[in-house]
């Protein structure tokens, strides 16, 4: 019998984390620092665990390794996405994530583009998002010289907004922002500025990577271009945000209704409840949904219906995944 395979997440405490996934979302969180909800998470730093069907109890990068099928055969040595939750209770660090081919040779990994989808944010709230640097040269001069009001761009933001981050782009989700994150499953950050903030663990500011900043980041800064529609399936909303080389980004909007989806191209699909209750009908069984839960429609999966009062997010490993 074909089904969805709920997942549990792993959580991890930042500098600049928070409440909020307890207080929002009702997860057991570690501690009042907790940053990241890794949701759907292969990545060797904190892989989520697999809650029903033959493979419960088994680590989602397990399951990639062991039983490829479950996703289509899709091609790759790792898991290529991971969805996140953060919630900022204080600024993140100014970073920059690499590209593929910059982050195989010198971290091992795969590089970083990711995508914000705004879920909350305080009144006034912003973010970094691009630079005013003409060139690399005065992109340098600017870092080495801390002119960070010069060099940073900041932007407003307010929820519902969605924001895409290709690699390269020097950006950081502000204070009172929570976002939930599509990336490329990469724990790889280069971090420009933190703010002269000590972490109170170690007594020292945190390590800076400002000559690897400098190396990968796009300059000028150049907004991408976004074609963001939206269609109606059955009773639902689905607005396409992103379709990129490395995944795919929608929302479904259920308003006490029901929609029935039918798998199109990509061999599996990642999925996140923002809000609401209601289910999900799978080969003839219904699972509850809720919000803060997440789970895989593995490849065996070709349609089905959600019904409720619902927002949910949902990803597709894009060409190069």
């Amino acid at each position: 019998m074909s089904e969805p395979y709920f997942l549990k997440p792993v959580f991890h405490e930042k500098i600049w984390g928070g409440t909020r996934l307890k207080s929002d979302f009702g997860y057991e969180i570690p501690s009042d620092h907790t940053g990241e909800c890794w949701a759907i998470s292969a990545h060797p730093h904190g892989p989520a665990t697999v809650e029903n069907g033959p493979y419960a109890g088994m680590t989602l990068d397990k399951v990639w390794e062991q039983h490829r099928d479950v996703f289509g055969n899709a091609k790759g040595d790792v898991f290529p996405l991971l969805t996140k939750i953060l919630d900022a209770s204080e600024d993140l660090s100014v970073q920059v994530h690499p590209d593929d081919a910059y982050a195989a040779e010198h971290e091992h990994e795969l590089g970083k583009t990711e995508c914000w989808y705004v879920i909350a944010a305080e009144p006034g709230a912003s973010m970094v998002y691009g630079h005013y640097a003409k060139t690399r040269e005065q992109l340098a001069e600017w870092i080495h010289n801390g002119e960070w009001d010069k060099l940073f761009r900041r932007v407003p933001v307010k929820p519902g907004d969605f924001l895409y981050v290709p690699s390269g782009t020097i950006h950081a989700v502000g204070k009172g922002i929570m976002v939930l994150e599509t990336q490329q499953s990469s724990d790889t950050t280069y971090r420009l500025y933190d703010w002269d903030r000590v972490d109170k663990t170690t007594g020292q500011k945190r390590e800076l990577h400002l000559q690897q900043s400098i190396d990968t980041t796009i300059v000028p800064h150049v907004d991408p271009k976004l074609d963001i529609t939206e269609t109606q399936v059955g009773d639902a909303t689905v607005t396409k945000y992103v379709q990129s080389p490395f995944f795919g980004v929608w929302q479904w909007r259920i308003t006490d209704g029901q929609a029935t989806f039918n798998r199109e191209k990509a061999p599996y699909t990642l999925v996140s409840v923002l809000d609401g209750q209601g289910s999900i009908t799978v080969d003839g069984k219904d699972y509850p949904l809720a919000k803060g839960v997440h789970f895989i429609l593995p490849f065996d999966v070709k349609q089905w219906t959600i019904k409720g009062d619902l927002q949910l997010i949902a990803s597709e490993p894009g060409e190069k995944a």
